[in-house]
Protein backbone atom coordinates (compact mmCIF):
# COMPACT_ATOMS: atom_id res chain seq x y z
CA UNK A 1 0.00 0.00 0.00
CA UNK A 2 1.10 3.43 -0.58
CA UNK A 3 0.05 7.04 1.09
CA UNK A 4 0.11 10.12 -1.16
CA UNK A 5 -0.46 12.98 1.19
CA UNK A 6 -1.34 16.31 0.71
CA UNK A 7 -0.30 19.26 3.45
CA UNK A 8 -1.79 22.82 2.97
CA UNK A 9 -1.72 25.29 4.87
CA UNK A 10 -4.65 27.51 4.67
CA UNK A 11 -4.78 31.45 5.00
CA UNK A 12 -7.28 32.35 7.70
CA UNK A 13 -9.02 34.80 5.30
CA UNK A 14 -10.13 32.04 2.89
CA UNK A 15 -10.48 28.75 5.48
CA UNK A 16 -14.17 28.37 5.57
CA UNK A 17 -14.40 28.50 1.47
CA UNK A 18 -11.57 26.15 1.52
CA UNK A 19 -12.98 24.03 3.58
CA UNK A 20 -16.38 23.78 1.98
CA UNK A 21 -14.36 23.38 -1.41
CA UNK A 22 -12.21 20.77 -0.34
CA UNK A 23 -15.14 18.51 0.57
CA UNK A 24 -16.18 18.22 -2.92
CA UNK A 25 -12.70 18.06 -3.80
CA UNK A 26 -11.67 14.92 -2.25
CA UNK A 27 -14.27 12.99 -3.70
CA UNK A 28 -13.30 14.27 -7.08
CA UNK A 29 -9.86 12.33 -6.39
CA UNK A 30 -11.47 9.76 -5.07
CA UNK A 31 -13.70 9.24 -8.26
CA UNK A 32 -10.33 8.63 -10.26
CA UNK A 33 -9.98 5.29 -9.35
CA UNK A 34 -6.69 5.09 -7.89
CA UNK A 35 -7.35 5.20 -4.64
CA UNK A 36 -8.99 3.20 -2.00
CA UNK A 37 -9.86 5.83 0.93
CA UNK A 38 -8.71 9.31 1.94
CA UNK A 39 -8.23 10.88 5.69
CA UNK A 40 -8.25 14.11 6.37
CA UNK A 41 -6.76 15.32 9.19
CA UNK A 42 -5.70 18.98 10.73
CA UNK A 43 -1.89 19.75 11.48
CA UNK A 44 -2.06 20.31 15.64
CA UNK A 45 1.43 22.70 15.15
CA UNK A 46 0.94 26.26 15.02
CA UNK A 47 3.13 27.47 11.60
CA UNK A 48 5.45 30.90 11.98
CA UNK A 49 3.96 31.63 8.97
CA UNK A 50 0.06 31.09 10.25
CA UNK A 51 -2.91 29.64 9.14
CA UNK A 52 -4.58 26.84 9.14
CA UNK A 53 -2.36 23.17 7.94
CA UNK A 54 -4.19 20.20 6.94
CA UNK A 55 -2.90 17.08 5.92
CA UNK A 56 -4.79 14.25 3.24
CA UNK A 57 -4.41 11.16 3.80
CA UNK A 58 -5.11 8.82 0.28
CA UNK A 59 -4.27 5.49 0.04
CA UNK A 60 -3.39 3.56 -3.15
CA UNK A 61 -3.28 0.07 -3.20
CA UNK A 62 -0.45 -0.17 -5.84
CA UNK A 63 2.58 2.05 -6.67
CA UNK A 64 1.09 1.31 -10.34
CA UNK A 65 -2.41 3.22 -9.02
CA UNK A 66 -0.32 5.89 -7.70
CA UNK A 67 1.80 6.62 -10.90
CA UNK A 68 -1.81 6.38 -13.05
CA UNK A 69 -2.79 9.17 -10.67
CA UNK A 70 -0.14 11.30 -11.77
CA UNK A 71 -0.51 10.18 -15.39
CA UNK A 72 -4.25 10.59 -15.94
CA UNK A 73 -5.14 12.40 -13.03
CA UNK A 74 -2.80 14.94 -11.10
CA UNK A 75 -2.34 17.93 -12.79
CA UNK A 76 -6.01 19.19 -13.96
CA UNK A 77 -7.19 17.79 -9.88
CA UNK A 78 -3.93 20.03 -8.29
CA UNK A 79 -4.44 23.16 -10.99
CA UNK A 80 -8.20 23.40 -9.79
CA UNK A 81 -7.28 24.21 -6.31
CA UNK A 82 -4.37 26.40 -7.26
CA UNK A 83 -6.78 28.53 -10.31
CA UNK A 84 -9.13 29.17 -7.24
CA UNK A 85 -7.20 30.26 -3.86
CA UNK A 86 -3.63 30.62 -5.80
CA UNK A 87 -1.53 32.54 -3.03
CA UNK A 88 -4.02 32.24 0.32
CA UNK A 89 -3.01 28.21 -0.41
CA UNK A 90 0.99 26.57 0.51
CA UNK A 91 0.63 23.03 -0.40
CA UNK A 92 3.50 19.82 -0.68
CA UNK A 93 3.27 16.52 -1.41
CA UNK A 94 4.62 13.32 0.02
CA UNK A 95 4.79 9.97 -0.96
CA UNK A 96 4.71 6.73 1.67
CA UNK A 97 5.26 3.43 1.59
CA UNK A 98 3.41 1.03 4.22
CA UNK A 99 5.86 -1.55 5.27
CA UNK A 100 3.69 -2.45 8.16
CA UNK A 101 0.82 -2.13 10.23
CA UNK A 102 0.39 -2.78 13.51
CA UNK A 103 -2.66 -3.00 16.03
CA UNK A 104 -3.11 -3.70 20.15
CA UNK A 105 -3.64 -7.31 20.66
CA UNK A 106 -6.92 -6.75 22.35
CA UNK A 107 -8.82 -3.83 21.53
CA UNK A 108 -9.70 -1.58 24.74
CA UNK A 109 -12.03 0.75 23.41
Amino acid sequence: MYIYNVTINIDESIHSEWLTWIESHIPEVLATGHFLSAKMTQVLVEEEMGGITYSIQYTAKTREDLDNYYKHSADKLRNDGLKKFADKMLAFRTELKVVNEFFPAVNSN
